[in-house]
Formats: C-alpha cells, sequence, structure tokens
C-alpha cells in the first residue's frame, strides 16, 4: 500500500479591492512551489466561469466551467476542490493559493474545502486550510463600508438571486478573515482609516504586503469551526469601546427587551447611525428568539438566529457548543438568562449621546416591564412581515 500523501497546505485570499487582492496573491506566488487558482465570474452572464491556474512562472492552465444552478459561486465549489485535489495529488506544488472573486465571501469557501465530500473521499484528508487573508486597501474602508449599491449594480453579483449590497459583503470579508493584508506606506495612511480597521476587526494580525511577513502570517494555521462561532450573533465577540482619531465604537448591553413597535420605528435612524453595527438583540413579543442585527451602508439584515439558551431545555444544553454556553454566562441574567440587548456600533464622528438616547428609547418602560412576559406577548407585532417567508 503506498503511503498517505502529505495534504497540501490551502491559503485562501480574499477582497473587493482587487488590486491589493491581486498584489497579496503574487507575493505569495513568489515563494518556489506555490501555485495560484482564480475562478473569474465576471464571465457567468455567458453560462461560463472562467478558472485559471498559475505559478511563478505564468499561467499553467485555464478552462471554462459551467454554472450550477443559475449560480457562479456553485459553480466555483463544484469545480475548486477537484482541482484542489488533483494538484494534492500531482505533488508538483507544496501549496496552493485560492484567490477568490470579488464578491465571493471567505467562509463558506474556507467551509467547503475543509468539509466537502467528494464521492467516498473528504477534502479535510487530503486539503490543510492553512490560513484566510483579507486584502485592503486602508483608504477604501470607509467609501466601500458606506456604499449601500446591491452588488449587481455593480456587476458583482453572484447569481441572479445574490441581493447583497457592497456594504455588508465587504463588512463580512473584513471580519471573518484572521488576517488583514494592508496595502504598504501605512505612514502615509490616514489614521482615520487605520482606526476604523483597527476597531471594525482589532484582533486580526495587520500585514502590510511586501513586507516579508505575510507568508508566515498567512499560513499560521485556520480553524474554520471557530472562525464560524465567532461570526455568529449568538457568540460573537464583539469589539470593546474605544474612541481614536475621531473614529468611536459603542458596545450596547441592556437586560431589558425591546418593544417591537418603538424598534421598528427606529429602524432607519439606527441603522444609519453607524458605518457599521452588529450583534444580538431581544424583541419583547419574541421572548425565545435570537435575533442578529448586522448593518452597513445605510442597510439592516435582521434575521431570527435561534432560541436563547434560557429557552431551551437543560437536557438540550450537552449539545450546544462550549462557546455559545460561554457567550451565554457572560450576559445571564438571574430572571432572564442569555436573552440581552448586545450590539456594537463604530464609525467616525460617532454620535454616542444622540445614539444611546434613541436606543434606551426603544427599551420597555418601567410600566411596560413591570408588566410582565404575558403582556409583552401582546405588544404589537411589528416585525412580523420582516420575518414572514417570501413565496
Amino acid at each position: 500500500m503506498n503511503p498517505r500523501r502529505p495534504r497540501l497546505p490551502v491559503v485562501l485570499v480574499a477582497g473587493l479591492h482587487e488590486q491589493a487582492r491581486k498584489a497579496v496573491v503574487d507575493e505569495l506566488l513568489d515563494s518556489p512551489g506555490v501555485v495560484a487558482l482564480h475562478h473569474d465570474l465576471s464571465s457567468a452572464e455567458g453560462g461560463t466561469v472562467l478558472a485559471s491556474t498559475r505559478d511563478r512562472a505564468g499561467t499553467v492552465e485555464t478552462h471554462e466551467t459551467p454554472l450550477v444552478n443559475d449560480c457562479a459561486c456553485c459553480a466555483l465549489r463544484e469545480d475548486l476542490v477537484p482541482r484542489l485535489l488533483r494538484l494534492a495529488d500531482g505533488g508538483e506544488y507544496r501549496m496552493a493559493v485560492v484567490e477568490l472573486w470579488d464578491s465571493v465571501e471567505p467562509q463558506a469557501m474556507a467551509e467547503v474545502i475543509a468539509g466537502t465530500q467528494l464521492g467516498e473521499r473528504h477534502s479535510a484528508e487530503v486539503l490543510d486550510l492553512r490560513g484566510v487573508v483579507t486584502a485592503i486597501d486602508p483608504q477604501l474602508v470607509l467609501p466601500y463600508l458606506s456604499c449601500g449599491d446591491d452588488l449587481s449594480e455593480q456587476q458583482l453579483a453572484a447569481a441572479p438571486t445574490d441581493r447583497r449590497t457592497i456594504a455588508d459583503t465587504f463588512a463580512r470579508q473584513l471580519e471573518y478573515a484572521p488576517v488583514l493584508a494592508l496595502a504598504p506606506g501605512d505612514e502615509d495612511a490616514d489614521p482615520v482609516d487605520l482606526a476604523l480597521l483597527a476597531q471594525l476587526h482589532p484582533t486580526a494580525h495587520k500585514v502590510a504586503y511586501g513586507s516579508g511577513l505575510l507568508l508566515s502570517f498567512a499560513t499560521s494555521g485556520f480553524d474554520v469551526c471557530a472562525a464560524a462561532e465567532r461570526q455568529h450573533p449568538a457568540c460573537a465577540l464583539l469589539p470593546q469601546e474605544a474612541d481614536e482619531h475621531g473614529v468611536a465604537t459603542l458596545v450596547w448591553h441592556r437586560t431589558r427587551p425591546f418593544h417591537p413597535a418603538r424598534l421598528y420605528a427606529a429602524l432607519e435612524d439606527l441603522t444609519c447611525a453607524a458605518a457599521r453595527s452588529r450583534g444580538r438583540f431581544w424583541l419583547a413579543d419574541r421572548p425565545d428568539t435570537l435575533l442578529s442585527w448586522e448593518a452597513a451602508g445605510g442597510a439592516l439584515c435582521v434575521e431570527e438566529a435561534g432560541p436563547w439558551l434560557a429557552a431551551l431545555p437543560d437536557a438540550a444544553w450537552d449539545m450546544v457548543p462550549a462557546t455559545r454556553r460561554v457567550a451565554a454566562a457572560l450576559d445571564w441574567h438571574p430572571e432572564h438568562g442569555d436573552r440581552a440587548q448586545h450590539i456594537k456600533f463604530t464609525a467616525p464622528g460617532l454620535d454616542r449621546d444622540g445614539l444611546l438616547e434613541l436606543l434606551e428609547s426603544c427599551l420597555l418602560t418601567d410600566a411596560e416591564y413591570t408588566a410582565g412576559p404575558d403582556a409583552w406577548r401582546r405588544l404589537p407585532h411589528a416585525f412580523d412581515d420582516l420575518f414572514a417567508p417570501t413565496a
């Protein structure tokens, strides 16, 4: 029997900033034994996706792959892992770099590489996801984070049904990656841009490409499950409060539910109050449902994210990830359990006082709170249309 072939290390490079992304890939390719794969989804309207492979010597091959389910990202998923497995079998390269197309989010692709089943062969047995990098041009952070245009308006949609915006896509690309590769020349960068980056993702390693440090940070290791947990609204560790170079982060935490009608009426003002806001929240008329809050570019996404742990029977707790239980313990209230408001807002020139006043006005009043949970359930169900299933 042939000995097991060593796993092929893989690094994902993501980012809407195309020039920055390509510069990062070029730097990684400058190491011997590295190959880069890229799927250009811009040709998807014609029914195909153009895939290419290159190494430091130049283009190795190109081919077209058909759309799957009228979705360019689906075609990428179907084609990417088989190509990586063939490269692993060939043994010619010691590392593969996957350059994701502009609007492709790294979380989905990281999970594909780490857990895709191909017949009887699991990709994780052959592919070793070593790192995820998002390439950033600091001076473009605020413009992209403020852009509420749909991806389709900029020919960046991955499918006809893709309704994401520039801002929310960029925010998720930035917040997921543990390594942010920045355009060199931080000494010339605007301190406001750097402060905004630092507050949006304070735990990220920020490395200037061209510094010679990128390869070691990009391949330092990556835990897909831990990364997913960090993004989940139930257990996301939100940044701490900060105020630097005119950029501020407010982390708002309360253990009283929102009045659904008053919160709904304030959504537009709250959404536009910050360049980026995200977290979890509690509506009085939906006491068992944890709700996620994500806003960027003047657009808000509110979704049901499962039950609060306090709403689950004790026997179900053993099936809940440990990180979720830890996050719940940090928010735990003797009466309400982990039900809480926990939302962070980040922006240059953030109006903290005005934002606090607006948020507090959306909570139940003392009289409403004292009336108790049975009365809360009878409050106007202002969010019902928002959560109604679409046809």
